[in-house]
């Protein structure tokens, strides 16, 4: 019985290191120190070099997520706030990617697995751009948008949760 068991046993643990591979958790929030005094907690900072997003905590700490951001001459810097929220939003393509992309559809029902703008999305004010889940996880960690921030779908599903509207946000060169 000895040699079955163990067999199993390595076989469960070979599944599960497969699975995980296979399978790599989205979820990539970390907590870190944050001691830039410019920004009060509840700020979120954005530093486009870096695709991560930060949001600040007391005690110099922030929650800290990886971030698509915009592709050159695409990318923003400035300050901004949160002015809607939305869960499985639908996207409507801008005139600027109508223009790259005109055999898109006037519109994408949220939820359909071609909605680039993941399971939510919080709205900015400072024009046509979004803090936003993706579903295109390949995509984090590099400059690709038309200025979005895009985030896993986990990550902004926690975000989304610790936010409201009007949270400021920063984002840096």
């Amino acid at each position: 019985m000895r040699p079955t068991f163990l067999f199993h046993l390595a076989l469960c643990t070979l599944v599960l290191v497969l699975a995980s591979a296979v399978y790599p958790t989205a979820h990539a929030a970390e907590l870190v120190g944050f001691s830039d005094a410019r920004f009060r907690p509840g700020t979120i900072v954005i530093r486009n070099s870096e695709k991560r997003l930060y949001l600040v905590l007391r005690g110099k700490r922030a929650i800290r997520y990886r971030i698509a951001v915009g592709k050159r001459q695409k990318s923003w810097t400035g300050e901004a706030f949160i002015t809607a929220k939305y869960v499985k939003p639908d996207w409507a393509p801008s005139e600027e990617v109508r223009r790259d992309f005109p055999h898109l559809p006037a519109v994408i029902r949220g939820g359909a697995p071609n909605n680039p703008m993941g399971v939510a999305a919080m709205t900015l004010s400072n024009g046509n751009y979004a803090i936003h889940g993706t579903n295109r996880p390949k995509s984090i960690g590099r400059a690709v948008s038309y200025g979005c921030i895009r985030m896993a779908n986990n990550d902004i599903q926690d975000l989304f949760q610790r936010v409201n509207v009007r949270t400021p946000v920063v984002a840096l060169p």
